[in-house]
C-alpha cells in the first residue's frame, strides 16, 4: 500500500508511505497500483523509501477504531425490522390483496 500525492503546479507526483491522516488530495493506492503507476508526459515521479513491513496498529489506532465502532452502533436504527416499508407498497390505484408488507396482484380479466 502507498499513498499519491501530487503538486499540480510543479508537475510533480510523490508516492510514498501509506498516510496515516486524511488528506484531501492524496490517494491510497494497492502495491499493484503503486508500482504500475504512470504520470502525465512531462510530470516527474518521485518514490519515496517504502517500510518493509506495515507499521502495527498503536494505541491511537485502537481508539480510533473503537470510536468509529461506537459512532456506526448509535446511528444504526434500534431495531431494523420495525423499519416502516411503505416504500415499497405500489400506487392506491393497483388492486390486490395484501399479505402482510406484500400485495398479490390480480391479473386483468
Amino acid at each position: 500500500m502507498a499513498t499519491l500525492t501530487y503538486v499540480y503546479a510543479e508537475s510533480t507526483a510523490v508516492l510514498g508511505p501509506l498516510a496515516t491522516y486524511a488528506e484531501p488530495h492524496a490517494y491510497d493506492l494497492c502495491s499493484q497500483h503503486a508500482e504500475s503507476l504512470t504520470v502525465p508526459r512531462g510530470w516527474e515521479v518521485l518514490r519515496l523509501a517504502m517500510p518493509s513491513s506495515p507499521p502495527e496498529p498503536g494505541p491511537d489506532d485502537l481508539l480510533a477504531l473503537a470510536n468509529a465502532v461506537r459512532e456506526a452502533a448509535s446511528a444504526a436504527p434500534e431495531n431494523p425490522a420495525r423499519q416502516s416499508h411503505a416504500h415499497l407498497e405500489p400506487p392506491a390505484s393497483v388492486e390486490g390483496t395484501r399479505r402482510g408488507h406484500l400485495r398479490i396482484l390480480r391479473e386483468p380479466s
